[in-house]
């Protein structure tokens, strides 16, 4: 087994006394040394197809700002999607926008099944050990989910810098949009896009938030927002700002 596949996921900050947790999904665009190029030139493996550019970069100022622990995929969401239930039908892509991954086609179930115990698993397994410990230490935390996407898909153009996404309960991200609004009043967030929560790109979201009764937030950035250390630090110093605003007004100290 090769170093990603022994590692699949990096928790910094573990200790951080942030009532914050960020997710990092798509963080990484590397391939483990088994599948070799998956068959894709370096451009499509630099692309939005293999992970979410900048991403990781605005996860991790937002951690060192806010002392939040940080957990992120170490491996390419053309491996397996960490962010996919085990049958979503994308869950293992064979097409990523007009992009064919023709190394997944037709996988052994034996494949299939190496690449959920050995990448999506652990990566779930991380947060849940995480937040499991947060919770028997009586400690606060609020999900924070944080992703990026292309700024032109199948043709079409998002004009959103941001969107942010629920889960069941808006609340929270209903205050965070407000916070963002308040501070730049002519920012155009997007609401629930580019990806509605009923689309099925929620799971980290719907599992550990939804599912452990926490208060959550998605976070999309334009990723031509964020490929420079500038962009990317402009907007985790947004986002951590607008985060503590949207905690605050939901009643915490």
């Amino acid at each position: 087994m090769d170093r990603e596949a022994r590692n699949p996921v990096l928790v910094t900050h573990a200790r951080g006394n942030s009532p914050f947790v960020i997710v990092c999904d798509h963080a990484s665009n590397r391939i483990p040394e088994r599948y070799g190029d998956l068959g894709l030139s370096p451009s499509e493996r630099l692309s939005h197809i293999a992970w979410d550019p900048g991403a990781l970069a605005v996860s991790r100022y937002l951690s060192e700002s806010l002392n939040a622990p940080l957990i992120e995929s170490t491996v390419s969401r053309l491996i397996i999607d960490c962010n996919r239930a085990l049958t979503a039908p994308d869950l293992i892509w064979t097409l990523s926008e007009r992009t064919r991954i023709v190394a997944n086609e037709n996988l052994s179930e034996e494949e299939r099944q190496f690449r959920i115990n050995n990448y999506h698993r652990p990566f779930h397994g991380a947060i849940e050990m995480l937040l499991e410990a947060r919770r028997n230490a009586g400690r606060e935390t609020i999900l924070v989910c944080m992703h990026s996407f292309t700024p032109v898909y199948l043709g079409v153009a998002r004009p959103w810098p941001i969107g942010v996404l629920h889960g069941r309960d808006s609340r929270f991200t209903e205050r965070l949009r407000d916070a963002m609004a308040e501070e730049q009043p002519d920012l155009n967030i997007g609401w629930n896009e580019p990806y509605a929560a009923l689309t099925g790109v929620t799971l980290t979201l719907e599992k550990h938030g939804d599912g452990r009764g926490i208060e959550s937030t998605m976070i999309e950035l334009r990723n031509d927002e964020i490929l420079s250390p500038e962009g990317a630090r402009r907007w985790a110093g947004l986002l951590a700002r607008s985060l503590k605003v949207a905690r605050l007004k939901g009643g915490r100290r």
